[in-house]
């Protein structure tokens, strides 16, 4: 009775208030009606817009304030793209789209007017991107150096492996950016052991062949050692002088390595972070490669950038990161993508076992122990923390080396350790004499033992998607599968 009192049959009601259930009957407190704000004598099947609401506001009074506003001003609006653009590319006309966008008359108008609007925004945000990479470019020199086929053989022959397909199409991409007199801004994408640092060392003797110097930064000590041996061994019978420039050199070696720098005796230039100090100068700096780019502020990578009148720039990455998308996105860098593995690469199985199955695990591990294979075990942790309930490396260690693996020889590396005792342990291991490794996540970039093939990370929710997967490429890489 109290509805028929209030409405007419056939109107559309809203009914709200606090319900509950009592004694098998539904009681509402303190109901609110109202009659939905003049949308009863719509058409069946109309679709109406729901828009973002404030205190005071109804979606009634929105609708009709929005209906108004398109009635008086959508004649008003300038269209963006030619007639002939928009036939030719299916577009709406703007004055069209726009109304439809608010109030269509069935769901194929809807899609129809945000489809042009979906198109213009990106058309025009790679319009501004075109703009601004050119505008990167214009008035900044940089050398040219073009690659012949007598450059080609002779790098060719310091190579000792076939170049992959994807190897070659990177290698292509990037030395037609360095022939150019503009400086290249490129960065090479690809996954853990899809082999980047040779398409980075051809790059790099590109520029040595052309009479300039390289440079190559690491984001840790441990990766640039390991990109200084790995030069050395491809350049040991070439002319090409390599130097290793790090933060922790004594004063007399750094003194005399700077000076054959400057002098341009050194060619390429291996190193980390200890590159963008004042006194590091370049004679003639032709190409900066940045390894795990996203390691470095862009501060840091500006001044290594600035050591020198416009070198040539690629970085490298083996995780797509939101940085490295951002960077793409909006122009700052050319993508090129290396999607191939390597022939040998083996491939890595990722398990998540449940707690029942970790003893299951760790005979697992012993078992390829004593088939002469090599593990990692990563904590997030490097000891007990009151806050954080998550494993830790003091505790797993001891646990390990009194239970799981007792049998075996452990090895520890983390963060706090100088750098002396983090190379010394990380040479212990390349060389077998440790047959497990427990880290934290300071293993997580650059670490090359072809025969580790075991990883266990212990409270893996604590770590990014970009760090495990890091992580999982440390093994695998050489003639065995790997096991994470």
């Amino acid at each position: 009775p109290f509805m028929r009192d209030r409405f007419k049959v056939g109107q559309k009601v809203l009914l709200s208030g606090k319900a509950r259930l009592n004694g098998g009957r539904w009681e509402m407190t303190h109901p609110q009606l109202k009659q939905v704000d003049g949308e009863e004598n719509l058409p069946a099947g109309q679709m109406l817009p729901v828009y973002p609401l404030t205190d005071g506001l109804s979606q009634y009074q929105v609708r009709r304030l929005t209906r108004a506003a398109l009635d008086e001003f959508t004649g008003t609006l300038d269209e963006v793209f030619p007639q002939q653009y928009l036939a030719a590319h299916n577009l709406l006309p703007l004055r069209e789209a726009l109304p439809k966008l608010h109030f269509p008359g069935n769901p194929d108008e809807l899609s129809a007017a945000r489809r042009r609007f979906v198109y213009q925004e990106l058309f025009i945000m790679q319009l501004a991107l075109a703009v601004r990479q050119q505008a990167n470019v214009i008035g900044i020199a940089a050398r040219p150096m073009p690659l012949s086929p007598k450059i080609d053989a002779r790098i060719r022959r310091l190579v000792p492996f076939a170049l992959t397909v994807g190897q070659r199409q990177a290698i292509a991409e990037i030395t037609g950016d360095m022939a150019r007199p503009q400086p290249m801004n490129r960065l090479l994408q690809g996954d853990v052991g899809s082999g980047k640092t040779a398409v980075a060392v051809y790059a790099m003797l590109l520029a040595v062949a052309h009479g300039c110097q390289a440079a190559i930064m690491a984001p840790t000590e441990i990766l640039a050692r390991q990109h200084y041996e790995t030069l050395s061994g491809l350049l040991e019978k070439s002319q090409v002088k390599i130097g290793l420039l790090l933060g922790g050199m004594r004063e007399s070696e750094r003194s005399g390595l700077l000076a054959s720098i400057t002098a341009g005796e050194i060619g390429i230039v291996v190193g980390t972070q200890a590159f963008v100090q004042s006194d590091v100068q370049f004679a003639d700096l032709g190409l900066v490669v940045i390894d795990e780019q996203h390691k470095f502020g862009v501060k840091q990578r500006a001044m290594l950038k600035r050591t020198a009148a416009a070198p040539h720039y690629l970085v490298m990455t083996a995780t797509p990161i939101p940085r490295s998308i951002g960077m793409t996105l909006y122009g700052d860098l050319d993508l090129t993508t290396l999607r191939e593995l390597p022939p040998g690469r083996q491939a890595v199985h990722t398990y998540l076992p449940p707690a029942g199955d970790h003893a299951r695990w760790w005979e697992f591990f012993r078992k390829k122990l004593r088939q002469g294979r090599q593990g990692y075990v990563v904590t997030p942790l490097v000891e007990g923390s009151p806050s954080i309930q998550a494993a830790n490396l003091e505790e797993t260690f001891e646990s390990l080396a009194n239970g799981d693996l007792e049998e075996f020889r452990l090895g520890l590396v983390h963060g706090r350790m100088t750098s002396e005792e983090k190379d010394a342990a990380m040479e212990r291991f390349r060389r077998g004499e440790t047959q497990v490794l427990c880290a934290t996540s300071v293993v997580e970039v650059g670490v090359d033992v072809p025969n580790a093939t075991l990883l266990s990370v212990l409270a893996a929710e604590r770590f990014g998607l970009a760090q495990l997967h890091q992580l999982r490429g440390r093994i695998g890489r050489g003639a065995h599968p790997g096991f994470c």
